[in-house]
């Protein structure tokens, strides 16, 4: 057959480049109870609709040709659930999956290509770092100047046209850190770690003592940094998430997320919903419950469920429509929002405002978590901050008063004047700039017992919804078994608005992580 010769090498190259980092290589990955590269693209994508982009580069540096398949990066569009989406994995069996020249123009060109057109992209992350020697002396540091004066900055820059999904699969150093940083959502597997460096070079920089999990386990981006949007328990459940998250997302920003079938039954529990409010107003419940009466199937998508816990952000959908909740959590510190808990909302505002997915808030909050320690968080600034973000949301925004709504909070929240499309409270509500009890004491305590008990029982009735639905701050006061039906119709109205639902997105380039 004519060019059999140079057919065969083309196919030996390729099996080659399959073969990845070569068989000792791929058993270690699979003695640490962990995929290759290419096993998670295949479990991950659709079966058959991965097609792979640069198989044959390899490193550059000379002699290092053979041990550098596809140059540690595997990339290429693929379909998954039916959508075109695109994907990079690091290839921990080639050099650790270290960054260098090559797989970095790779992904370089491959993330522009994939931003102009407007595709979800997956990033499955294991490894990174600088790889040395090639990243040494004057020319290895500079090297990314070879693709534009202003290359680098890509790598710290997402506008949220469409969806970025992050996973952290192994040890992640450098360049996984940054990518996690600027994502829409980050999945974390159990036992993986990312940080900016790893151990074994800091212990050389600083003579470190502690481990990669100290610096960068699950529980301390999930619990302490806010990183991590949810945690997986293994590499399956992790392409679960993936899945799952992507279902609420629409392509790109110009559409509406998908609609989905209304499980039957959906809704069927709001007869009860005032079942799980205590009449005692001071008694902790939980917020999960409420929201769980409300939507399709008691069914809800949490982000950061371990950070800023007296926040809930979670996704769901009510009538088939995707909608975010930014709800008070009671059953921690009364739901008094701390510095975590604002960040954790900045951030979700501009998740469902760059992927045009209204916003529903549930107050339940007595204010701010103060004191000096708040203070030294910069709770002032978090707050500001929340309220820039949170002026600039153009998704539509339903706010329900639940039960407490106080002070400063009573804004943050989407409260009166705060720029709600929709806001009703519930019969059992207080809004006030003090909970009327403390109020009553700092105002009457020196007062006698009498006269201070009537002007707090007035206090009491002053904080009531009424007073506020009188004149028109509040647009109505409904049945708490109506609230579901309530949504629905709103959502119903949102759709004969001349955007249809489509956000401005004048937030999609907020800082992705606060």
């Amino acid at each position: 057959m004519a060019f059999e010769k140079l057919l065969e090498e083309l196919k030996a190259r390729k099996d080659k480049a399959l073969g990845q980092g070569g068989p000792e290589r791929v058993q270690k990955q699979h003695d640490k109870g962990r995929l290759t590269a290419r096993e998670r693209i295949d479990r991950l994508l659709d079966p058959g609709t991965f097609i792979e982009f640069g198989m044959l580069a390899c490193s550059d540096m000379p002699g290092m040709e053979e041990r550098t398949p596809a140059d540690g990066t595997i990339m290429g569009y693929g379909l998954l659930n039916k959508r075109r989406i695109g994907i990079i994995a690091s290839d921990f069996t080639v050099l650790a999956s270290t960054l260098a020249r090559v797989n970095g123009k790779k992904a370089y060109d491959f993330k522009a290509q994939i931003a102009e057109n407007r595709l979800p992209l997956i990033f499955l992350g294991e490894g990174g770092g600088g790889r040395v020697p090639d990243g040494q002396g004057s020319i290895g540091m500079t090297s990314s100047a070879m693709m534009g004066s202003r290359a680098i900055f890509p790598m710290y820059t997402h506008l949220r046209e469409a969806p970025v999904v992050t996973t952290i699969m192994g040890q992640c150093y450098g360049v996984p850190m940054w990518q996690a940083s600027q994502s829409d959502f980050v999945v974390q597997v159990k036992g993986s770690t990312l940080s900016v460096a790893g151990v074994r070079a800091l212990r050389r920089i600083i003579a470190a003592t502690y481990s990669d999990e100290d610096m960068g386990g699950w529980e301390v981006h999930a619990e302490v940094t806010g990183i991590t949007d949810q945690v997986a328990e293994d590499e399956d459940d992790c392409f679960r998430i993936i899945k799952e998250f992507l279902d609420y997302m629409p392509s790109n920003n110009k559409e509406l997320p998908p609609l989905r079938p209304v499980p039957e039954g959906s809704g069927e529990n709001m007869g009860h919903i005032l079942d799980i409010l205590p009449e005692k107003r001071t008694r902790a419940y939980d917020m999960y419950k409420i929201i769980k009466t409300m939507v399709d199937g008691g069914k809800v998508f949490d982000l950061k469920p371990f950070f800023g816990k007296t926040i809930i952000t979670c996704l769901a959908r009510i009538d088939g429509r995707v909608v975010g909740f930014i709800a008070s959590q009671p059953l921690v510190n009364g739901g008094a929002m701390d510095t975590d808990a604002l960040d954790k909302m900045t951030s979700f505002m501009c998740l469902c405002d760059s992927f045009n997915i209204p916003l529903i808030f549930l107050h339940d909050t007595p204010g701010f978590l103060v004191g000096k320690e708040a203070e030294l968080k910069k709770v002032g600034l978090k707050v500001t901050n929340a309220m820039t973000a949170l002026a600039q949301v153009t998704v539509p925004k339903i706010s329900i008063v639940i039960r407490k709504s106080y002070g400063q909070a009573m804004f943050s929240m989407c409260g009166p004047s705060a720029g709600p499309d929709f806001i009703v409270a519930w019969p059992t509500v207080e809004i006030s700039f003090l909970d009327p009890f403390v109020a009553a004491d700092i105002a009457y305590g020196s007062l006698p017992d009498e006269e201070r008990e009537v002007l707090t029982e007035k206090m009491i009735q002053d904080a009531g919804p009424y007073p506020a639905a009188q004149r028109y701050l509040l647009q109505d006061i409904i049945d708490p078994r109506e609230t579901r039906d309530y949504i629905i119709q709103r959502l119903d109205i949102v759709g004969d608005f001349k955007d249809g639902g489509v956000s401005e997105h004048r937030l999609a380039n907020w800082p992705t992580k606060f």
